[in-house]
């Protein structure tokens, strides 16, 4: 039985009475808790550990079947968030790790330090959002991998309802390395999915996920017992992973590839980054249409982004003759299939629409907080160009007020939710659309108002073919509906300037200045000073 005076005192929250009484009684504390393991029959499968200051000798095990007062004590920790006390759970009778404090925190017993009590193993499944992460990052990588193997649907529920990007984020840098260590090699679809985790970290899970599940399907192909129809599936999911991983190969011009999404169910969702998206002064999120799923576009789509981010690179150091290469602003692209595309069954119907919207909004969320979380950090100029169907989409995430974007480029649309640009959370309503004359979708308006109208108020840039006045290289014209990121036409050149910040560069209808053409403009930002 514990001490008297030490379960008043913590029953009343007088943490000055309990370091007394445990300053004057610790010695015989710990012949008390000897006594009862000693005369415990089990401990059962779950034990819990009362964890004090790493540098405090002594530690407390209690076995599952307490007493009463021993219960009561312990409701009330948990209930008041004791600042003095964490609890860690380990296995059949095994003392895990000492909770962590957030931040390499001083001896709890010094100053109203909070710290994370750990919950007994049974009600992990019941929590959700940054308290499950909270418990998770308490667990060693065998225990996370553990209860993930065990557990799928709380994980699935968690990734299906995140915590906000800058929780995670803040949890993330505040977690110690050997933390972020095993949650990446215990839980990677979790960390590799979770906007806030550092792009770095997102990249290294995906890889291993993305082995990991490679590794699955082909085991399950080579038993004898896999049927027809299961293999067919699986071969089907396997070719879209290799897909992946053929994105992920470095191109001609050398730039970084980072997997920051990755999931392989249904048609799959994959986010590519192009460049270092934790640092780069421009990043540019480019966003297919119709017919645009994993298996057969995000190595297309990849290549198409680190080809805008190396003209834009080019233009960059161009513009900025005499400047180093090192002191030139930094770019990074994302090849971003992060929904479900239409086919045309259903690309009629704005769902997938509004399930693209709220995951490219989570996206965005995900990129500023994890730039926020950085010491120093500084918010990129962040740019959308997108595609057909990914116009709505991208226009439906600017419209609900969530997030903000300093410039949005569409062309081959379909149409807009929102009835003016204005409606846009756009910084100075920098929107740009484009349009073939070859092109019948801009002309349908399916999803509401048309964004090449004069009364729409966006900027109308050029796409049709011209000689450009800085280079002198003759461009080529947009043919049909998916010619728009082709290299070499004036449509991609445009596109690659608007990504950057210099509208003011961006040729019209006629093939002079497109800001010429606008008078819902009054400016265009130039994106970071050097």
């Amino acid at each position: 039985m514990w001490p008297l005076d030490f379960q008043r005192a913590a029953l009343n929250s007088d943490w000055e009475a309990f370091r007394r009484t445990l300053g004057r009684r610790s010695s015989n504390l710990l012949v008390a808790v000897a006594a009862m393991l000693s005369t415990s029959s089990t401990l059962g499968t779950v034990a819990e550990a009362f964890a004090m200051s790493e540098n405090s000798p002594m530690t407390v095990v209690a076995s599952d079947s307490r007493g009463s007062e021993q219960l009561a004590w312990q409701v009330s920790l948990d209930a008041r968030a004791s600042p003095l006390l964490g609890v860690a759970t380990g296995v059949s009778g095994s003392v895990s790790s000492v909770s962590r404090l957030p931040g390499g925190s001083p001896d709890p017993l010094i100053g109203p330090q909070p710290a994370i009590t750990r919950v007994n193993a049974s009600q992990l499944p019941r929590l959700r959002g940054v308290e499950l992460l909270d418990q998770l990052g308490l667990l060693s990588r065998s225990q996370v991998n553990g209860f993930i193997t065990k557990h799928p649907e709380t994980i699935s529920s968690l990734l299906a309802s995140p915590p906000s990007a800058s929780a995670v984020a803040t949890l993330w840098a505040n977690w110690p390395q050997s933390t972020r260590r095993d949650m990446i090699a215990g839980a990677p679809q979790l960390v590799g999915s979770l906007n806030g985790v550092s792009y770095t970290a997102r990249d290294e899970a995906n890889r291993i996920f993305l082995n990991a599940t490679e590794n699955g399907i082909r085991r399950q192909l080579d038993q004898a017992q896999t049927g027809r129809a299961v293999k067919d599936e699986l071969t089907t999911q396997l070719h879209m992973l290799e897909q992946v991983r053929l994105a992920l190969q470095t191109g001609p011009s050398g730039n970084t590839r980072s997997l920051v999404r990755l999931d392989p169910s249904g048609q799959g969702r994959a986010v590519i980054v192009i460049g270092d998206a934790s640092t780069a002064d421009y990043v540019d999120y480019l966003i297919p249409g119709m017919f645009s799923d994993v298996a057969t576009q995000i190595a297309v789509l990849a290549n198409g982004a680190d080809s805008i981010a190396t003209q834009q690179r080019s233009w960059l150091k161009m513009l900025n003759p005499g400047v180093p290469d090192s002191q030139l602003p930094t770019v990074a692209t994302m090849a971003w299939i992060g929904y479900q595309t239409p086919n045309i069954v259903n690309v009629a119907s704005m769902q997938l629409a509004r399930d693209g919207q709220k995951a490219l909004s989570q996206s965005i969320e995900g990129l500023r907080a994890e730039r926020a979380a950085v010491p120093g950090g500084k918010q990129p100029y962040i740019a959308i160009l997108a595609h057909s169907y990914g116009t709505t989409t991208a226009m439906l995430a600017l419209q609900n007020g969530n997030v903000s974007v300093d410039a949005l480029a569409i062309v081959g649309s379909p149409g807009s939710p929102a009835r003016t640009a204005s409606q846009l959370n756009v910084t100075d309503g920098n929107v740009w659309v484009g349009a073939g004359e070859t092109d019948p979708v801009p002309q349908t308006g399916i999803f509401g108002s048309q964004p090449t109208s004069p009364s729409y108020g966006a900027h109308r840039f050029g796409v049709n073919g011209a000689t450009d006045p800085m280079t002198g290289a003759v461009m080529t014209t947009v043919v049909g509906h998916d010619g728009y990121f082709a290299d070499g036409t004036e449509s991609l050149r445009n596109m690659v300037l608007i990504g950057i910040g210099r509208g003011d560069m961006v040729l019209g209808l006629d093939g002079s200045s497109a800001l010429a053409l606008s008078k819902a403009h009054a400016s265009v930002p130039k994106g970071p000073e050097l």
